[in-house]
C-alpha cells in the first residue's frame, strides 16, 4: 500500500470519528455542522479528506462555542418577596469580628463553634433554585422526612441558570413557601443544600483573581438592573481581592435608582431578618456595603454568578 494510500485511509477514519463525536454531541444540529464542512471541502481545489479536516475541525469549535451560551431564561411570572423566598434560618459566622485596641478590624474564633457556618454561597444559590425552579403548595398534606429529602435534592440539582417550565416545577407539599419551609425542615435543608466546600468551588470564583476596574464595576452595575428586569433574583459575589476582608454571596431581588446611586436591595444568608442595601455610587462606579457584623463597611467589588455557564 503507498504512502498516499495509508494517509487517505487514517484521514477517512479520523473523519469519521469527528463525525461521531458530533452526532453524539447534538444529532438535532450535526448535520448543520457536517454539511458546513462538506461544502468547504467541496470549494476546495483538493478533494481530498485531509482538505476539509480542518473545515471540519472549525466547524465543530464553532459548535461547541454555540453550545456554551445558552438563550435568555424567560422571567418569573411573580415578584420575589423578601419574607416568603428566603431563608429562615441563618448561615452562621465562624468568626467574631471586631476593631482591636488599635484600631484594626481583627478577627477571633467564636465559642461555642457554630455548627452551620461557610455556606452564603449554597444559601444564595439555593434561594435562587427554589424561587425558579419550585412552588410550594399549603393546602396539600405534610409529607414524610424521605419525600422532603428527595424533593429539595431535585430543587438544588435543578439548573438555576435557566428556569424550569411550569409544568415541570418542583412541587413541594404542606407549606406555603420557602420561609415556611426552612422554618418546618431546618435540618434536612441544612443537610441537603449543599455542603460547606460548595462556597470555594463555585464556579465563577475564577473571576476574583482579576483585577475590578471602575469600568467593569459600571457595568455590572449596568448589566444588575437589566438582569432584574428580566429574570430575578440573582446571585451576587462580594469581595474584595487580595485582601479578603470579604467573601461573600448575596441574593438580589429590587433595585432602586436615582441621580447619584442605585440602591440594590438583597438577602444576606448570614443576616436573614431584613432586607440588606449594596450601594452603588455613580459617579466614583464604586459599590458600597455598610457596616455589619462581619465587615468593617466601605467598598465592594461585585460581579454576578449563577447566571451563565461559565459563571
Amino acid at each position: 500500500m503507498s504512502a498516499g494510500t495509508c494517509r487517505r485511509s487514517r484521514n477517512r477514519r479520523g473523519n469519521a470519528a469527528l463525525i461521531s463525536q458530533i452526532r453524539k454531541l447534538s444529532p438535532k444540529n450535526s448535520s448543520l455542522v457536517i454539511s458546513a464542512a462538506a461544502n468547504s471541502r467541496a470549494r476546495s481545489r483538493n478533494p481530498s479528506p485531509s482538505a476539509w479536516w480542518p473545515s471540519l475541525a472549525l466547524a465543530l469549535a464553532g459548535f461547541l462555542c454555540s453550545c456554551a451560551s445558552s438563550d435568555p431564561a424567560p422571567a418569573s411570572t411573580r415578584r420575589f418577596d423578601f419574607q416568603r423566598d428566603t431563608f429562615a434560618f441563618t448561615n452562621e459566622l465562624r468568626w467574631e469580628y471586631f476593631y482591636d485596641a488599635e484600631g484594626k478590624w481583627s478577627t477571633r474564633n467564636r465559642e461555642p463553634k457554630p455548627s452551620y457556618w461557610q455556606h452564603c454561597f449554597v444559601l444564595a444559590r439555593s434561594t435562587r433554585q427554589f424561587f425558579l425552579n419550585a412552588r410550594f403548595d399549603e393546602e396539600k398534606p405534610l409529607a414524610d422526612e424521605r419525600t422532603y429529602r428527595s424533593l429539595i435534592r431535585r430543587a438544588v440539582s435543578s439548573n438555576p441558570r435557566k428556569p424550569l417550565p411550569d409544568s415541570q416545577k418542583i412541587e413541594i407539599p404542606g407549606y406555603a413557601d420557602l420561609r415556611a419551609f426552612s422554618l418546618g425542615q431546618e435540618q434536612l435543608l441544612k443537610a441537603e443544600c449543599g455542603g460547606a466546600w460548595q462556597s470555594y468551588f463555585q464556579r465563577g470564583h475564577w473571576r476574583a483573581v482579576f483585577p475590578f476596574s471602575r469600568r467593569h464595576q459600571e457595568q455590572m452595575a449596568a448589566q444588575l438592573l437589566k438582569h432584574l428586569k428580566e429574570n430575578p433574583p440573582l446571585v451576587i459575589h462580594l469581595m474584595r481581592f487580595p485582601s479578603l476582608t470579604i467573601n461573600h454571596a448575596m441574593v438580589l431581588f429590587d433595585a432602586q435608582e436615582t441621580e447619584k446611586e442605585i440602591e440594590f436591595i438583597a438577602y444576606d444568608p448570614n443576616l436573614p431578618a431584613k432586607p440588606r442595601t449594596i450601594t452603588y455610587q455613580r459617579a466614583s462606579r464604586t459599590f458600597l456595603l455598610a457596616p455589619n457584623d462581619y465587615f468593617p463597611g466601605g467598598r465592594v467589588d461585585v460581579y454576578e454568578v449563577d447566571h451563565k455557564w461559565n459563571y
